[in-house]
């Protein structure tokens, strides 16, 4: 049996401002105590490091919060350390999260200079009045400036994050946001619908969104749009050129394992010899992450036998292509007998294919995807 695939996911949970629509774990600071969080990582990841179990890392995300707030210097160090403590593979995607109105040519060559060999730049929207009701922090202007200053610094892999269904957005701005990320040379964008989440600003004083049919109108078009322009939509929420598709969301999607570090950050991890899989998360309050007094890891958690198998096809559905039978023995230790009367209920519904050697969603089941889940559950 072949070793799980592991990434490593790294946390920075600091931003300028707090998003209307944002429920991540993100804290507002105008002071980061970068050294002191810096040596709080490699002492988690020290700990953490017997969840490798001699496996190298083939992917490293710094999610947030906005980590493009901390120096290049601090990447510089973690990324030199992390290297120390584990086996990174040769060919590993790099990727840091970053904001276009915390960027500027020695940052973005920082960065490069320290490992980073992606960058997910949060644009949401090339609109200004949009930006503006989406309480982001840079101008359109701004964000293009980014793009293309990291284009020149040779970023091969750079993914765009848009958001569509905003407040009082029509189609044409929407495509409009597309259009402007194709002219700019994007080899991968992640196009999402704005949802409104509890515990956020938007949710205590909901905005006036597009109506249904406005939304189907926009996921449509948009979808055409990126396709036409040779663009895979290969994940629910995700299209990318040949080649640039995002491999540390591939783990996720594929049920990989994952290691975690840094305030609120989740791990899973598998042990094929004892037939078990966990999942756990650290301290999620930064000032608690940083507290020497108190643990790292708040919560662990072992996922039973059911709970795998909804997991690994809430995951696997996300993606458009066929899910091989033999990568669900592989990742959830399971029988492929545990799939079998959801797998013939999704199929009587016409929500998906049971082929000899894999499965395969339909049109009707990725737009009802929630409905297909529903056979899965406990």
């Amino acid at each position: 049996m072949n070793p799980i695939p592991l990434a490593l996911y790294v946390h920075i949970p600091w931003c300028v401002r707090k998003c209307p629509y944002c429920d991540f774990n993100s804290h507002t600071s105008t002071s980061i105590p970068e050294s002191n969080y810096l040596n709080a990582l490699l002492e988690d990841l020290k700990q953490d490091l017997p969840l490798a179990q001699g496996r190298s890392v083939g992917s490293i995300f710094f999610g947030g919060g906005t980590p493009s707030l901390l120096s290049a210097g601090f990447y510089q160090r973690l990324l030199t350390e992390i290297n120390a403590l584990l086996s990174i593979q040769e060919q590993a995607e790099i990727t840091l999260e970053a904001n276009p109105g915390t960027l500027d040519f020695e940052r973005f060559a920082g960065f490069q200079a320290a490992g980073i060999n992606r960058l997910s730049i949060g644009v949401q929207s090339f609109n200004p009045t949009h930006l503006h009701n989406l309480g982001r922090i840079h101008s359109d202007q701004e964000a293009i400036q980014a793009i293309q200053l990291a284009q020149q610094l040779g970023f091969g892999k750079l993914n765009l994050d848009l958001m569509h269904g905003l407040p009082q957005q029509t189609a044409v701005e929407s495509l409009a946001d597309i259009q402007q990320a194709l002219e700019l040379g994007i080899s991968h964008v992640s196009w999402y619908q704005l949802t409104i989440e509890p515990n956020t600003a938007f949710y205590s004083k909901p905005p006036t969104l597009p109506l249904e049919t406005e939304l189907e109108q926009i996921e449509s078009q948009g979808l055409e749009q990126l396709l036409n322009a040779d663009f895979e939509h290969y994940e629910t929420s995700a299209y990318a050129k040949p080649g640039h598709q995002c491999q540390h969301n591939l783990n996720y999607w594929e049920f990989g394992d994952y290691l975690a570090i840094g305030a609120g950050a989740h791990g899973k991890i598998t042990y094929p010899e004892q037939n078990l899989i966990q999942r756990y998360q650290k301290t999620r309050l930064p000032q608690d992450y940083l507290n020497p007094d108190k643990p790292y890891t708040a919560k662990t958690e072992t996922l039973a036998g059911q709970q795998r198998v909804l997991e690994f096809f809430m995951n696997s559905f996300r993606l458009q292509r066929p899910i091989a039978k033999s990568l669900f023995t592989e990742r959830t230790l399971l029988p492929l007998a545990a799939t079998e009367q959801a797998i013939a209920q999704g199929q009587a519904q016409g929500l998906l294919l049971d082929q000899q050697n894999h499965w395969q969603t339909t049109v009707l089941g990725r737009r009802y995807l929630n409905s297909l889940l529903q056979y899965f559950m406990p």
